[in-house]
């Protein structure tokens, strides 16, 4: 008995080692564009409070020093935008917790994590960051649905207004139409050029029907992300933007990576395409490295490394 139980620990431990090994890059570690223009450290070395209720939330994320604040459970919006303040972390405590129709908005060197969000009416989105430098949107689950016009949601994760230095990681898009736009319009060139630097990578996007991302102007970092069923268009770079795509997973994907239609540029690399037509013309980019260092995952991998690691429930600390 002991002998066979012996042989089960080691067989064990070795399919155990085997699927760590599988996934190199670190699911707790912020990486990308947020690390850059000194960091991004949220509310560290803040006081921390919890709260339950709506008013407690807008009352504890205003302001501009240092803080921490824990959501505890799910809190109703009221449809309207919830302002954060700089310097700021905002997250769900255990793997039910964020709030529902309403959404985040502005704040700069801020942390978003750990957060349940969903169903946020137009025109509000579930995060818009406007002006923001600094951000890191990680381990959260966006939910909204299909069933509703596609108006009747705005954006899940949008970004303008000269936003810059995010990154976007591990996080969960499920069911909506408009998922991720950056750069909110075609004329906002003069203060978004040169701006709008961002990150997505190990990101679950999940029976979305465009936009992830949709990107003008700026400058893209997309690898190991996971996009399953995608219904219209995945990553559109649009308005010179320069888009690097790499190592990604693409499964009954509607036009993987446009860039002819709207004038952007793309480099894509090592991705592989599963029921799934990439375009035959993509506008050749000059984005071929990024000013950081990172660890991609395998795209033949990203699927279960993704499903497994990403949303809300898996990091639940600071």
């Amino acid at each position: 008995m002991f002998a066979r139980f012996s042989a089960l620990a080691i067989l064990v431990a070795l399919v155990s080692a085997s699927a760590i090994d599988k996934r190199a890059a670190p699911v707790n570690q912020m990486v990308g564009y947020a690390t850059l223009n000194g960091g991004t450290t949220g509310g560290a070395g803040g006081p921390t409070t919890t709260v339950t209720t709506l008013a407690a939330l807008r009352a504890a994320i205003t302001g501009a020093t240092p803080k921490i604040v824990q959501i505890s459970g799910i809190i109703t919006g009221d449809g309207d935008t919830i302002d954060i303040g700089n310097h700021t972390t905002v997250v769900g405590i255990g793997s039910n917790s964020g709030v529902t129709g309403g959404g985040f908005r502005k704040g700069t060197n801020v942390i978003l994590r750990n957060l349940q969000l969903s169903k946020s009416p137009a025109p509000t989105d579930l995060i818009e960051l406007q002006t923001s430098t600094n951000i890191w949107v990680d381990h959260n689950t966006f939910t909204s649905d299909l069933t509703h016009d596609k108006d009747f949601y705005d954006g899940q994760l949008d970004m303008n207004h000269g936003t810059d230095f995010v990154t976007v990681s591990w996080n969960v898009f499920q069911q909506h139409f408009k998922c991720s736009l950056v750069g909110g319009s075609d004329n906002t060139g003069d203060e978004d050029s040169g701006h709008l630097r961002v990150t997505y990578h190990h990101n679950h996007f999940l029976e979305i029907n465009s936009r992830t991302p949709s990107l003008r102007f700026g400058t893209a970092h997309i690898y190991s992300n996971y996009f399953d069923n995608v219904l219209a268009s995945a990553i559109d770079s649009r308005d010179g933007a320069q888009v690097l795509v790499e190592d990604n997973q693409f499964t009954n994907v509607v036009d993987p990576i446009e860039t002819t239609l709207n004038g952007g540029f793309a480099v894509q690399r090592s991705n592989v395409f599963t029921n799934t037509t990439l375009e035959a013309t993509i506008a050749a980019g000059t984005l071929t490295t990024v000013p950081y260092t990172y660890t991609a995952d395998a795209a033949s991998s990203v699927a279960s490394i993704v499903v497994a690691s990403a949303g809300a429930g898996i990091v639940t600390g600071l």
